[in-house]
């Protein structure tokens, strides 16, 4: 099983391996530069060149990057467009940079534009991108609170249908649950992921985003819980790290670290989960 976690690039990038090493993941997420600010990476080759050689030493699946948290692609604010097709444009080089197949972007709120508004604003943001050789552009699935889009599995369907750009998808458990896609259960498990398939195709599932959640189905609360400690539990979670569509799935998570439990505590738990 390829599972991993999202780690910090704290005193450069390269470190990222070593943090993934230390909670035992083979592969994983990271932020090319801080998400909560409007500022592009700042990676030197030397960096770029020990990631690369270090993650082809020690890690078995691939990298992730994750696009800041200020990015909204379904903006009808065009100064916020353009700071977002230019931040995520970095996220892509940098990918590039660092031989990382998979930059995750979630498509961000209409703010009142409306939801058809909205996915075409993303679409239209999505082909102004110049995505590099190599790297591939994932939409996130969203918990859906309040005018953010990626809800429901039909707005990733629509902005895919309507760009010109080659997508696939990240299939977020916690996000997707909250938003009403229940995954509580195997057989709940089983109906969510027959829906995902229909709409996206789960050969199109490129990653998995696997986290608990603190909240229910269809609440639209996005605060992710510890593996099998939240609303998901144990037999909702083994379901879809068992299901035969995302056995060779990497699975990457965003659990808490509280408790005195943090991601090494998770991905042995998650690991003991699949057999």
């Amino acid at each position: 099983m390829q599972i991993g976690a999202h780690v910090s690039i704290a005193g450069g990038v390269d470190n990222a391996v070593h943090n993934q090493r230390e909670v035992g993941g083979t592969c994983g997420q990271l932020f090319s530069t801080s998400p909560r600010v409007w500022a592009h990476p700042d990676i030197t080759d030397a960096e770029a060149r020990a990631f690369r050689e270090a993650t082809a030493t020690h890690l078995d699946g691939p990298w992730v990057v994750h696009a800041a948290y200020l990015v909204n692609l379904a903006t009808p604010d065009e100064d916020l467009r353009e700071r977002s097709i230019a931040s995520l444009q970095a996220d892509l080089d940098a990918a590039a940079r660092l031989d990382v197949p998979y930059v995750n972007v979630h498509l961000g709120a209409h703010t009142g534009a409306g939801v058809d508004a909205g996915l075409a604003n993303a679409a239209t943001a999505i082909d102004a991108l110049e995505v590099p050789d190599g790297v591939t552009l994932l939409l996130e699935t969203d918990a859906g609170a309040g005018t953010k889009l990626g809800g429901e599995f039909t707005h990733l369907a629509t902005v895919d249908d309507t760009t010109t750009t080659d997508l696939e998808f990240c299939l977020d458990t916690a996000h997707t649950h909250v938003a009403g896609h229940d995954l509580s259960s195997p057989a709940a498990v089983a109906d969510t992921l027959a829906t995902v398939d229909d709409v996206l195709g789960l050969d199109r599932v490129a990653v998995v985003h696997l986290n608990d959640s603190k909240h229910g189905v269809g609440t639209h609360k996005d605060e992710h819980a510890h593996l099998g400690d939240g609303t998901l539990g144990d037999d909702g979670i083994a379901a879809i790290l068992t299901h035969d569509g995302l056995r060779e799935t990497p699975f990457v998570l965003e659990t808490p670290t509280e408790d005195g439990r943090s991601y090494a505590w998770n991905i042995d738990h998650a690991r003991d989960l699949r057999t």
